[in-house]
C-alpha cells in the first residue's frame, strides 16, 4: 500500500498532512500532560475518571470535571501545555508517513493541515526535525472560527481539488473533506488504509 501511496502523489501537487495520530502518534504525551495539569489544579487523578481510548481534549474537561471554573480550565489548558513538552519522548513518529513527506517535500508542496495550537504543533515539529520540510504551516489558530480546516486551506492556497492529497486519521475532518468533493482516493487514513504496515 506503501507503494501504491507514493505512486499516487507523483501525479498531484499538494500534499496535506494532519500531525496529531497522522504524522505522530501524541495521545499518551498528550494524556499524561493533562492528567499532570489536573492534578496540579483540581488533585484529581484522570486515570480513574477516564479509561476510554478516545483522545483526550480540551472539551473532554468539562464532561469529566463538571464543577471546574474558567479559571481553573485556562489554569489547567496552560499547564498541559508547559507540561507536555517533558512529555515529547512518549510520542511516536510515524515512519511510513514521514518517508512519504520526506520524499516528496523536494518536489511537491507540502502543508501542515493541524489542529493543534501552534505552541504544541512546533514543538512536535522541532522534536522530529520536520519544521522545514513543509512549504506552509496551518495550526488551529489558522482556521478558529471555521468550521472545515480544508475548505480554508484549499481557499487560502487556491488549490484545485484534483491536486492535493489529504492524510488525515481523524474521522469527522474525513468527512469534511469528502464533503468538498475531494475523492476518497485522495484521502489516505493512515489506520485504515496503510493498516499492519504502520
Amino acid at each position: 500500500m506503501l507503494n501504491s501511496i507514493k505512486k499516487l502523489a507523483i501525479d498531484k501537487t499538494y500534499l496535506l498532512f494532519d500531525l496529531d495520530g497522522t504524522l505522530i502518534d501524541t495521545d499518551k504525551a498528550n494524556f499524561l500532560s493533562y492528567q499532570e495539569a489536573v492534578k496540579n489544579v483540581k488533585n484529581i487523578d484522570l486515570k480513574l475518571i477516564y479509561n476510554s481510548y478516545e483522545r483526550f481534549t480540551r472539551e473532554k474537561l468539562n464532561l469529566m470535571i463538571p464543577n471546574l471554573t474558567v479559571q481553573e480550565y485556562k489554569k489547567i489548558v496552560k499547564l498541559k501545555t508547559n507540561i507536555f513538552q517533558k512529555n515529547l519522548k512518549y510520542t511516536v513518529l510515524n515512519t511510513s508517513i514521514f518517508q512519504i513527506l520526506d520524499k516528496f517535500s523536494k518536489t511537491n508542496k507540502i502543508i501542515l493541515a493541524t489542529n493543534s495550537h501552534k505552541i504544541k504543533a512546533n514543538l512536535l515539529l522541532n522534536y522530529y526535525n520536520l519544521f522545514n520540510l513543509f512549504d506552509k504551516k496551518y495550526y488551529k489558530e489558522s482556521y478558529m472560527n471555521q468550521d472545515n480546516k480544508y475548505q480554508y486551506i484549499i481557499n487560502d492556497l487556491n488549490i484545485n481539488l484534483n491536486d492535493i492529497i489529504i492524510f488525515e486519521d481523524n474521522y469527522n475532518e474525513i468527512c469534511k473533506a469528502l464533503d468538498l468533493g475531494i475523492s476518497s482516493e485522495n484521502i489516505i487514513d493512515p489506520i485504515k488504509k496503510m493498516g499492519r504496515e504502520l
